[in-house]
């Protein structure tokens, strides 16, 4: 494991995590959700049901178990490789890395959304950003992720969305954007605010 502090950038970004992306940066960059569970569905789906066939104790079931227990394997493995890959290329690039503070385990209770977001692997992209800004050095703004969304990141107006609403166009300075880069332009502000930091001071 490599711990050797990073050559400073003076470069931030604000990253706003999400469904459809994975994460869309404040610079404007999207991160694309890449799906591993979705794409081994029908795989688990197919493995699943021959081991439900199976007599239960005998030496096909067992076999078939452990079918069923390596496309899970599998999916697990892809994401962990896609959240190193994509949070080490995020550290390499940035010195001040802002993300939101969210509650993914409560968001998950009781939501259509649940299979999706965990899929989406949100949790351990932030673990592997938190611990890799520590070892390379660099810094991590944690956020109140309240209004990031309905707040218009260049004045200030707060714009009540619906979630299928995927623009925001606020009504005072005319500012147009995807709904996801306008939450992580906020996400970057708040977060460099929370570190100390002037936004219009840094490269961004």
């Amino acid at each position: 494991m490599n711990t050797k502090e990073l050559e400073s950038t003076e470069k931030s970004v604000g990253i706003d995590v999400g469904l459809e992306n994975l994460a869309v940066l404040s610079t404007g960059e999207e991160i694309k959700n890449p799906r591993f569970f979705q794409k081994e569905q029908k795989n688990l789906v197919k493995a699943q049901r021959k081991l439900s066939e199976l007599e239960i104790g005998s030496s096909g079931r067992k076999k078939q178990k452990k079918v069923v227990q390596k496309i899970h394997r599998r999916v697990r493995n892809k994401r962990s490789n896609f959240c190193h890959q994509t949070s080490r290329q995020i550290i390499n690039q940035f010195q001040y890395i802002c993300i939101e503070d969210l509650n993914i385990k409560k968001m998950m209770q009781g939501s259509y959304l649940a299979k999706s977001i965990s899929d989406a692997s949100w949790n351990q992209f932030c673990q592997f950003l938190t611990y890799k800004a520590a070892e390379a050095g660099r810094k991590l703004g944690v956020v109140n992720p309240a209004y990031t969304s309905q707040t218009c990141s260049q004045c200030g107006n707060c714009i009540e969305k619906k979630l299928s609403e995927r623009t925001h166009l606020c009504m005072e300075c005319g500012y147009k954007a995807s709904r996801d880069l306008n939450a992580a332009q906020n996400i970057l502000a708040l977060g460099l605010d929370g570190l100390g930091l002037i936004p219009r001071s840094l490269r961004l």
